[in-house]
């Protein structure tokens, strides 16, 4: 690596800035659109969702920057970008909705799950046995079942809208969907990537010229503000939603995982234990900030990863440039308050492209390192995606069960997980086919 890291003094400063920024751009709308849904889902005012989208902004570039130190405590040392966790979105909606919890619960239950990691990152090697491929992939795919219902729901102008499902609403969330998907079939490398930053802002043009943006967010917004920890009050720790949070921070570990090895691979840099154990303590240590300032849990962005082997820089100094842009934009409001322009119907057709991606990296997961010939393995995907989905749709099946027992199973994606597990331990056991030996078998039955 040190000789990768002195590229800085080899190559033009201004080249490192200009891929720095490209990979900002790449992340950007993943970053944003998470705290624009769960802001508005639970219920937060335009000042309000103005700060969140800005302190994660801000914990996002801190974030990487813990994941790209590399010292001997924590940190990989690796070209990584972080971003708050897909996955936990639908989590925390449901968390910060619960009339027992609300929002303070949500960050008790992101500090505590980031302990959690910290503080277990040694054993993790272990844990992982317990969330093989047909486990992980049960549980993306429930999560992405989970977020289509939202994307819809603000595609057709956001529920209690008047306007909601009315013509212009579709043709605009639509319409960026259409950009999207012709953006990515017509494009390839970093316009690919950042398409849906692209058809966010298209939306928002055409939805402008209809008279359907409300710049007031954009106007009230200030040029600079201090961070504050707490900034949503303090934090409350409930059993179920500090369980919730921690299984969600298992799976993201578990594809962080898979980043780490991939990013090895592209450096030629051999990733052993040690390396992988500091990788999650700053991973912990991302998720824990998160939740003293009032943000998101944090994981590894695959995206970037493309990036890296796209432009054939390998060097941190590019991420660290990236890092302290985030930073930067973090304490600048005007910058986050400009994402609240966009009409929720523009929000939703962007959605669907991504929640869409979560459900299909599920599927991918399932079908790229599990061996689908297995009937176990059918009714292992059955009955946990089954029962996911099952419990969010009716959320009050369970609720005359007793209160230690609620914990397993009033979320729909922990129901869901516990059963994968369960069922994976009573089929398969601790051991699972290597994603190479699943593949080989399915080569060789096709020959």
């Amino acid at each position: 690596m040190k000789e990768q890291d002195n590229w800085l003094t080899k190559r033009n400063p201004i080249k490192t800035f200009s891929l720095g920024i490209q990979h900002v751009l790449a992340m950007y709308a993943g970053a944003v659109v998470v705290p624009m849904i769960v802001g508005q889902a639970i219920g937060m005012n335009h000042a309000q969702l103005t700060y969140l989208i800005a302190i994660d902004l801000l914990a996002c570039g801190v974030a990487t920057l813990l994941q790209i130190w590399g010292n001997r405590y924590f940190g990989i040392g690796l070209p990584v970008m972080l971003g708050c966790a897909f996955q936990a979105i639908a989590p925390m909606i449901a968390i910060g909705t619960d009339g027992k919890m609300g929002v303070s619960a949500i960050y008790g239950a992101i500090i505590a799950s980031g302990l959690f990691v910290f503080l277990f990152a040694g054993l993790f090697s272990r844990l992982i046995r317990f969330f093989p491929p047909i486990v992980t992939g049960s549980v993306v795919t429930i999560i992405g079942v989970t977020l289509i219902p939202t994307a819809l729901n603000d595609l057709g102008g956001g529920p209690g809208n008047p306007e909601f499902g009315s013509p212009l609403n579709l043709g605009l969330g639509f319409g960026v969907l259409l950009f999207i998907i012709l953006m990515n079939r017509f494009n390839k490398g970093f316009l690919r990537a950042i398409s849906v930053l692209l058809g966010l802002v298209a939306g928002t043009v055409a939805a402008a010229l209809a008279g359907k943006v409300d710049f007031t967010p954009l106007q009230k917004a200030g040029w600079f503000h201090m961070i504050e920890p707490f900034h949503f009050g303090k934090p409350t720790f409930h059993a179920s939603a500090i369980l919730t949070m921690i299984l969600v921070a298992l799976v993201s570990v578990a594809e962080s995982t898979g980043v780490f090895l991939a990013l090895g691979k592209i450096v030629n840099r051999d990733i052993d234990s040690k390396d992988l154990a500091r990788g999650y303590r700053a991973e912990g240590l991302a998720i824990m900030l998160g939740g003293i300032f009032n943000s998101f849990p944090y994981t590894t962005y695959s995206q970037n990863v493309g990036l890296v082997q796209m432009s054939r820089v390998k060097t941190r100094d590019v991420i660290l440039v990236a890092g302290g842009l985030l930073v930067i934009i973090g304490f600048v409001p005007k910058i986050a308050a400009l994402v609240q322009i966009v009409p929720p119907s523009v929000l939703g057709g962007a959605m669907i492209a991504l929640f869409g991606l979560v459900l299909s990296s599920g599927i991918r997961m399932l079908a790229d390192q599990v061996d689908l010939n297995r009937y176990e393995n059918l009714l292992i995907i059955a009955c946990s995606v089954g029962m996911g989905l099952g419990v969010t749709v009716v959320p009050n099946l369970f609720d005359k069960l007793p209160s230690w027992l609620n914990i397993l199973v009033d979320n729909g994606i922990v129901a869901g997980s516990f059963t994968a597990i369960a069922l994976n331990l009573l089929f398969n056991g601790l051991k699972a086919a290597p994603a190479a030996a699943v593949n080989r078998a399915r080569d060789e039955q096709a020959a």
